[in-house]
């Protein structure tokens, strides 16, 4: 797992809301690069392996929901979950899951979690390629922070969830802002 200092350069394809689209489904493709979403800002992004999946529904994505104010208060602007999933899976399990403040970043063809050397194949669960589960602090596009869950590799038995939970993250955060 190659350790880097910069979000890879990427373009996501989302889904946007499109009031000038009549009909039951108002939405347009919108490219958004790496860019786009980092620069000049300071991002928590977490990655998982799936959206609908146990853990990442009732704690993962939940927990950095509830401690949304808390971390933007740490001199965070946004707060980003990325997923190997594409953006009609990831609108749909935002909706299911009541998310408001973390924006749900489609990774569908897994070209970031490639990038990051995050890609592992969970075939063993018949998942395919997914993102192993991490989180990260960006600063305008630098890696200022990574955790990492253990047992890093493919087709992992288990899907470890330590270290890229919500209240490290926010640990890390109010740390970081005291030594400063």
């Amino acid at each position: 797992m190659a350790v880097l200092e910069r979000v890879p350069d990427v373009v996501f394809k989302t889904r946007v809301r499109d009031e000038s689209i009549p009909g039951p489904n108002p939405f347009r493709w919108q490219d958004l690069t790496t860019q786009e979403i980092f620069g000049g800002k300071r991002v928590v992004v977490f990655s998982l392996p799936g959206a609908f999946t146990p853990t990442c529904s009732s704690t993962h994505l939940p927990r950095y929901e509830e401690l949304y104010e808390e971390i933007k208060a740490q001199g965070v602007d946004a707060i980003i979950c990325i997923s190997v999933n594409d953006a009609f899976v990831m609108f749909q399990w935002g909706k299911h899951q009541g998310a408001e403040h973390v924006f749900l970043l489609p990774d569908g063809n897994g070209e970031f979690s490639r990038k990051m050397g995050m890609l592992v194949d969970k075939s063993n669960l018949g998942f395919g390629m997914r993102s192993w589960r991490y989180s990260m602090v960006v600063d305008d596009g630098k890696i200022e922070k990574i955790f990492v869950e253990p047992d890093f590799g493919d087709n992992c038995p288990i899907d470890p969830f330590e270290v890229s939970d919500a209240d490290t993250m926010l640990a890390y955060l109010k740390a970081a802002k005291a030594a400063a």
